[in-house]
């Protein structure tokens, strides 16, 4: 779950994710989207996501297509629903404690 996040925490990243989560994408087109990098800097940060699992590559031809994996980003997920679930059951605890005062 911390190289997800490490993933998805650089900009370059995270605006890569946006795009292929739209559709598949040839990483020549993504790499166009981005004036200031080359092209093996995008290739390496679309291993990257690969590698933590947030993106999946197919081959067709000479062409390497990419799209969102979004099973990929279900340990994060969970770990976010941890922290929510967690938090309104501190907060209706509250509520509830609050109320039997005024009772």
């Amino acid at each position: 779950m911390f190289e997800t996040i490490q993933a998805m925490a650089e900009p370059t990243r995270f605006a890569i994710l946006q795009m292929v989560r739209r559709r598949e994408m040839p990483a020549g087109e993504i790499a166009l989207k981005f004036k200031a990098i080359t092209r093996p800097a995008v290739s390496q940060h679309l291993r990257v996501l690969k590698d933590a699992g947030l993106v999946s590559e197919r081959r067709q031809g000479t062409r390497r297509l990419y799209r969102l994996r979004p099973e990929g980003f279900g340990p994060l997920k969970n770990l976010l629903e941890d922290f929510w679930d967690s938090k309104l059951e501190r907060l209706k605890a509250a509520a509830e404690k609050q109320e039997k005062r005024r009772s």
